[in-house]
């Protein structure tokens, strides 16, 4: 099942407001769809590759250093190998790359469109599902 997001969760996401993503939607920039009369939901998939055209290097010093920090962001790519895989996460304007086992990617449904948290320490980056 494809991953779907309301339009503030997408905001969040993207590391925007709720107005801006609903201008990008007005605009033609992003697409929504509506399932069963409910609230407006933007595609997973979508919403990766706009995150990956939105990214911009962060200011210098801003990142985060400290071992309690958790990225919340949209999953844009992942390569899988018999062994292992890379997983990238767009955070905002955050880019973070994991590598792991395929095994814990497969175990995580870490696919395009996936909401993930990445949690950095030292030179270790974790991914979970929320």
């Amino acid at each position: 099942m494809a991953a779907t997001y309301r339009i503030a969760e997408a905001a969040t996401l993207l590391g925007v407001s709720d107005d801006t993503v609903r201008r990008w939607i007005d605009s033609g920039r992003l697409t929504v769809r509506r399932e069963s009369g409910g609230p407006a939901v933007v595609d997973g998939a979508d919403l990766a590759r706009l995150a990956t055209r939105l990214r911009e290097a962060p200011e210098p010093g801003t990142t985060p250093s400290s071992a309690r920090n958790r990225l919340t962001g949209i999953v844009t790519n992942v390569v899988r190998d018999t062994v292992m895989a890379q997983v990238e996460i767009q955070a905002g304007p955050f880019r973070v790359v994991s590598l792991m086992s395929r095994e814990a990617a497969d175990e995580l449904g870490l696919e395009v469109g996936v909401r993930a948290v990445a949690t950095v320490k030292a030179t270790q980056v974790s991914i979970d599902v929320p």
